[in-house]
């Protein structure tokens, strides 16, 4: 079933056809023959198709020769009426039986002016499941299947303007929704209490629904596990408190961390404060384009080394955002991988002292042609609240 593009979503300007185009040069200099995709952030930047994962199989698969296949159920073919592109679309019904040989006849048609007879096909490795998996090996039993870790980062990690401003938008959203909480904040208010306030003042400056993850609201001695879970604990005075927040506009995400203080601040949580924030503008300080994961890693690591804090220190200083809050380019001292324009990840440091608390700053960035950007901007010296 074929489904020509429509001319009035072309006069919009076909970004998935640009980017299919871009793949298919990526896919000829990694010698693959097809990319396969179920749905996901890929699949959605590839084409603009949203789908969930559920127990139908949905499979796109672009190649080097043929216009876009996609497998889906019946009751979804309408997602195909308004696409930008042509596409060639393989429905099935609710009978499980009958799905095999609707996979049969897409990888036929895949690979109908294809010259290989023993195709080389990428996949997600950490998204495509067995069930897919499962149909796909039975349907090219010649097709050498292998893990695609180049073509899609490749091409994802290099933001345009429109994905851009959509990251700038999801910014401006989490930074409102933490100024509209922060009144909310006081002693005897539980880390619970505070993320349900965060989420709904989220939703109402304009996030998504889907959030990139579960803000992240911890005080005490809770702060100084980097990825807690909020819990009925309530703050007390001399408390610190991590919030690790982000929102999602057009599916596109904003990733921050702030770290305050409760009424007093203890002598040595002022100390790892300031020395996380000396870090955090360290690393910010070497972004440009040329420089590597690495070094801003080993930037921002140094200065908590040198202040005496290395072991308390325990992550990478950051990791990409996009459509994902863990995508690559991922900030860590062993990566060489050099910074472009375009570009966009977080800036992270942080010293946690078991059984006491961790301070946090995190931000994000973008590589722009000259240097970096600073996409959040709240202020990042340790806030005390005094109520």
């Amino acid at each position: 079933m074929s489904y020509p593009s429509d001319p009035q979503e072309n006069k919009k300007g076909n970004i998935y056809q640009a980017r299919q185009e871009k793949l298919t040069t990526a896919l000829k200099n990694e010698k693959l023959d097809a990319l396969i995709l179920n749905p996901g952030p890929s699949l959605i930047y590839f084409t603009g198709m949203h789908f969930h994962l559920s127990e139908r199989p949905v499979v796109v698969i672009l190649t080097t020769d043929n216009p876009p296949s996609i497998i889906l159920p019946e009751l979804e073919t309408q997602k195909m009426e308004a696409l930008s592109f042509s596409v060639q679309a393989f429905p099935y019904g609710e009978n499980p039986l009958t799905w095999q040989s609707v996979f049969n006849a897409a990888m036929k048609f895949a690979r109908e002016d294809s010259a290989s007879e023993t195709p080389t096909i990428g996949v997600e490795p950490r998204r495509l499941r067995y069930l897919e998996l499962s149909f796909i090996q039975k349907a090219a039993p010649g097709a050498q299947i292998i893990p695609d870790n180049t073509t899609i980062p490749s091409l994802r990690m290099h933001k345009d303007e429109q994905e851009i401003s959509a990251m700038r938008r999801a910014v401006d959203i989490a930074q409102n929704a933490l100024s509209n909480t922060l009144p909310s904040i006081k002693i005897g208010v539980s880390e619970r209490q505070i993320a349900n306030e965060l989420t709904l003042q989220l939703l109402k400056a304009g996030s998504d629904p889907q959030f990139p993850f579960s803000p992240i609201v911890s005080g005490g001695a809770n702060s100084a596990n980097p990825h807690a879970t909020p819990t009925n604990r309530i703050l007390k005075e001399g408390d610190l408190l991590v919030i690790d927040w982000g929102a999602s506009y057009m599916g596109y995400i904003s990733d921050i961390t702030r770290t305050f203080a409760m009424v007093e601040v203890d002598p040595e949580y002022a100390l790892i404060a300031e020395t996380v924030n000396e870090a955090n503008i360290a690393g910010r300080r070497i972004i440009r384009p040329g420089a590597t994961a690495s070094e801003v890693d080993q930037a921002a690591r140094i200065v908590i080394e040198n202040a005496g804090y290395g072991q308390y220190f325990t992550h990478r200083t950051g990791h990409g955002i996009g459509m994902e809050g863990h995508e690559p380019p991922y900030i860590r001292s062993d990566n060489q991988l050099p910074l472009k324009q375009g570009m966009t990840f977080t800036v992270e440091p942080g010293i946690y002292l078991p059984g006491r608390g961790g301070v946090r700053i995190e931000d994000d960035v973008l590589v722009t042609d000259t240097g970096g950007e600073s996409l959040t901007n709240l202020p990042r010296a340790l806030h005390v609240i005094n109520h």
